[in-house]
């Protein structure tokens, strides 16, 4: 096919991280026997008369991907695996038979290719069904599935640069088929191929690969436009060739006349980035200086300035349209100087003057440094700074950096702002939320490792353990064979941990730590109760199954907290006093007299100087309404009209009932009756200190407590001396409104 580049240029060359790692990687891939042939041999029968969703027959497809793949320095292996990953969908265990077959390598590069292909395809049928279910969904929802999408595409990069070199091969020939056929492109295949694969491309230094790809994708999605400044280009092509040919081999002649060693190279300009140039300064066509430039390499920074100088001498330099990026890079390191001319006919023309090493940093990205000048001369954590290791940390950095850019290139600032990516000594990437430090990596990796975790190492440099990581940088941390977390760590102050995982891990490593501490303080308490009541045969096990625990150490804590009474646990293990019957009621018929006394504040109407007690079921207190019932050797049993024991006895002895009322007291203040108070309320530290406080302020004394708390609820029951139980009211109403009080009632 034709290429779109509208200005003739030179094969694209590979940066040398990526040369190393290629030869690296396909090493991994035996140079078995006539590989290619028989990988073709293998898939032709399975792919022959298939088609991809595309509609492109798969076996042309493979048979170009693997032409890609050659022209970008693939060995015959890789070029091999490019059959083998389309046949995985057409084999019922694609891999046991490609191992066997070709080995496991070859059916680890297939497998892990075709899911990210599956990723991809989801993703893409994803965004189709919402455009058909809604024309209006939330711009918000459209960057967070592409987001997502693009991040598993960078982990599955990260496992197998193989794996990018043929994603990258096979989407470059899926526009190349469209281009070809002239079938409509789905927007969504294009977009991802100028908005993810192009960038990753110029991130890896395949240059050809890139603007091939961005030229295809810009023609598929802006038509009108594409043609629009194709027809520009394309008037006085032939004339504007030559001329800048001629310019060209003037230069430098005259370049090496004045005693440089100058090479002159005329550089290819493409349709997409003309017109990101116009849209990005708003100009119009003619005005984009560079459609004819140059570009001058030379062998020292002084020779830059020198042949500068000549070239305004020799030229009208346009005065606006001058930079110098070596006195001030850019950001990313780039440097070189810029300048604009016009040449004798007036036509203006782009110069850029630049080193051979700033044209190497230029051409192939910083991942042509890293290798040898970022691992210094130890490397990363001890390992050699040279061959395939070092490769793979650079281009590893590179996929990172690339997915950073994406940021910025769709135009949605922050997309990627809240996460980062570092690389563990191995070269694993680790996915950790912005700022993180070397502590939050440890727990990433594992909890035990974030717990003995006692410094750090950021590309081989120790720094404190609180310093913030940035995206890319190798993380290595040392740890001591026992211990556990620092309480500094849950100080947000100090800055040692960002994720909310590890802050978690953090805390419940203390939360056990107390909790040990509980129990054993509630386990002296309970032996202590046992001995003194010289019940050390009952089995504690036996004993909390009793109280309603599910094991003696949830017992243990309760009681440590101080929630849970071992006044409940001294009732379990005594045995209960006899209780006496209704049987020893005595018949007693109502007499006519109308003395009255007052024996323990009731009256007996009509009945001089009769012994009675308040019935222990209800504990009346005034100025409850009560009502007597005649026992049998222990005179009147005065009970609350509301009484359900009551009730039950005069439903079987209705004569044995007798008016009473509630007489004065001897003295004020001189009678407080015992009322029983249930208290519900979410189990918690301190609750029953609170509520005893409340009737310490209302000058109730609590005289008893029994209290069970299980699965988060507590029970508790509180008797109180009162005087009066119509001012109970108001305290139970300020029990209720503490703190997880769910109810608070008299019993």
């Amino acid at each position: 096919m034709k290429s779109l580049s509208v200005e003739p240029h030179g094969s694209a060359s590979l940066p040398q991280p990526l040369t190393q790692l290629l030869a690296a990687t396909t090493e991994s891939l035996p140079e078995q026997a006539n590989a290619l042939s028989r990988a073709r041999a293998f898939a032709e029968p399975l792919l022959a008369s298939e088609t991809l969703d595309t509609g492109e027959n798969i076996l042309a497809h493979a048979d170009a991907v693997a032409s890609i793949l050659k022209t970008i320095g693939g060995s015959e292996a890789m070029q091999a695996a490019s059959y083998l990953v389309y046949a995985c969908d057409h084999l019922n265990k694609p891999q046991e038979v490609i191992a066997k077959a070709f080995g496991d390598n070859f059916a680890a590069l297939a497998i892990e290719t075709t899911k990210l292909v599956r990723v991809q395809r989801q993703a893409r049928q994803a965004q189709v069904a919402n455009a058909r279910a809604s024309t209006a969904i939330p711009m918000a929802q459209t960057v967070a599935a592409q987001t997502e999408s693009v991040r598993k595409m960078l982990l599955a990069f990260s496992r197998d640069l193989r794996v990018v070199m043929l994603r990258l091969a096979s989407r470059l020939q899926t526009l190349r088929f469209f281009a070809a056929s002239k079938l409509p492109v789905p927007a969504g295949l294009a977009r991802e191929a100028q908005q993810v694969f192009a960038p990753l491309a110029n991130r890896l230094g395949i240059w050809e690969i890139k603007w091939e790809m961005e030229d295809l994708a810009f023609r598929f999605l802006e038509p009108d436009t594409y043609r629009q400044v194709a027809r520009l280009l394309d008037e006085k092509r032939s004339e504007r060739e030559v001329h800048v040919e001629q310019l060209r081999a003037r230069l430098e002649a005259e370049l090496t006349a004045q005693g440089m060693d100058a090479k002159v190279q005329g550089r290819p300009k493409h349709i997409y980035s003309i017109v990101k140039k116009m849209r990005g300064k708003s100009l119009h066509f003619d005005q984009v200086y560079d459609i004819r430039a140059l570009r001058i390499v030379v062998a020292t920074v002084p020779d830059c300035y020198a042949a500068l100088s000549w070239v305004h001498s020799e030229f009208s330099p346009i005065t606006d349209e001058f930079d110098d990026y070596i006195a001030r890079p850019k950001a990313n390191g780039y440097q070189s100087l810029h300048t604009v001319v016009r040449d004798r006919s007036g036509q203006p023309i782009e110069i850029q003057i630049r080193t051979q090493a700033m044209h190497d940093h230029a051409e192939h990205g910083v991942a042509a440094h890293w290798a040898y000048k970022e691992a210094g001369v130890k490397g990363y954590s001890g390992v050699s700074a040279s061959g395939a290791y070092d490769a793979k940390i650079a281009v590893l950095r590179q996929l990172l950096a690339w997915e950073r850019d994406l940021s910025g290139a769709q135009e949605h600032a922050g997309v990627f702002d809240d996460r980062i990516y570092v690389l563990t000594p191995e070269a694993a990437i680790v996915e950790l939320p912005q700022g993180a430090t070397a502590v939050d990596f440890a727990y990433s990796v594992h909890t035990t490792l974030g717990h003995r975790c006692r410094g750090a190492r950021l590309d081989g440099v120790m720094v404190p353990l609180n310093t913030p990581l940035k995206n890319g940088q190798t993380v290595e941390v040392t740890v001591v064979k026992e211990g556990g977390p620092s309480r500094d760590w849950l100080n947000a102050e100090l800055g040692y941990l960002v994720s909310h995982r590890a802050k978690a891990k953090v805390r419940a490593w203390f939360n056990a730590l107390a909790v040990g501490e509980t129990v054993a303080k509630g386990r002296e308490a309970v032996e202590k109760l046992m001995q003194r009541l010289g019940k050390t045969a009952v089995k504690l096990e036996d004993l909390a199954s009793q109280l309603g625990f599910n094991s003696a150490d949830e017992l243990f804590e309760v009681v440590g907290k101080d929630e849970f009474s071992l006044r409940n646990i001294e009732t379990v293990l005594r045995p209960p006093e006899p209780v006496q019957t209704d049987e020893d009621y005595l018949p007693l018929k109502k007499p006519r007299s109308t003395a009255n006394s007052a024996k323990g504040g009731v009256l007996v109407v009509g009945v001089d100087s009769l012994m009675t007690q308040l019935a222990k079921c209800c504990k009346p207190a005034p100025p409850d309404a009560i009502c007597g019932f005649v026992t049998r050797g222990k005179g009147v049993s005065v009970h609350r009209t509301d009484c359900s024991n009551l009730r039950e006895m005069v439903a079987k002895n209705g004569e044995r009932v007798i008016e009473v009322e509630w007489g004065q007291p001897q003295s004020a203040g001189a009678s407080v009756y015992p009322v029983d108070v249930a208290v519900e309320a979410a189990d918690r530290q301190g609750l029953l200190r609170d509520i005893s406080e409340v009737f310490a302020k209302e000058k109730m004394n609590v005289i008893g407590v029994q209290t069970q708390s299980m699965k988060g609820t507590a029970w508790m029951t509180f008797t109180v001396e009162v005087s009066d139980s119509g001012r109970l009211a108001k305290v139970l109403g300020i029990v209720a409104e503490l703190n997880g009080v769910r109810s608070a009632r008299r019993r």
